[in-house]
């Protein structure tokens, strides 16, 4: 059995609450980028491969990434990219019959009495997460499984 430390919990809690700040900064930069944005051709080349039949493209610069806003497979989704034409990442809004079976059965039994106010699904070269805002009269819950078979409470917040 592993045993983490409490510096080990902290450690992964503040790279999961950097992850989830970048994620809301990048998408609300789509409102804030309204304007024409000039990419470079390996990032549209790049774009081109790997979603060629994307449509309602949109693209907005943040500090060395570029955000792709566009309907897939009749899917609205975000795709990140590096200046060099990397795809660092796709997520997308879901909704609670989206995810893995395992995940809906987790919820139904230990968070019934919360109701889902976020769901997104975040794919990247190394795994599927998912991170769900789960509130309740007192309490907020951001919970993320990266395996699709248990939640972890990414954050938690009491309501005043």
């Amino acid at each position: 059995m592993i045993r983490h430390t409490k510096d080990d919990k902290q450690i992964k809690t503040n790279k999961m609450k950097k992850l989830i700040i970048m994620l809301a900064i990048a998408i609300s930069t789509v409102n804030a980028f309204a304007g024409e944005v000039t990419v470079n051709q390996k990032v549209l080349d790049a774009f081109k491969t790997e979603f060629s039949t994307a449509t309602d493209v949109q693209w907005s610069v943040g500090a060395n990434y570029y955000m792709a806003t566009f309907n897939y497979n009749e899917k609205y989704v975000f795709a990140y990219f590096s200046e060099d034409g990397e795809l660092f990442g796709i997520t997308r809004h879901i909704t609670q019959g989206n995810l893995p079976m395992n995940l809906q059965s987790n919820l139904k039994k230990n968070y019934d009495d919360y109701w889902v106010t976020g769901l997104v699904e975040v794919s990247k070269s190394d795994g599927t997460y998912y991170y769900i805002t789960l509130e309740n009269a007192d309490t907020q819950l951001v919970l993320k499984s990266s395996g699709g078979s248990t939640w972890s409470v990414n954050n938690k917040v009491r309501k005043s």
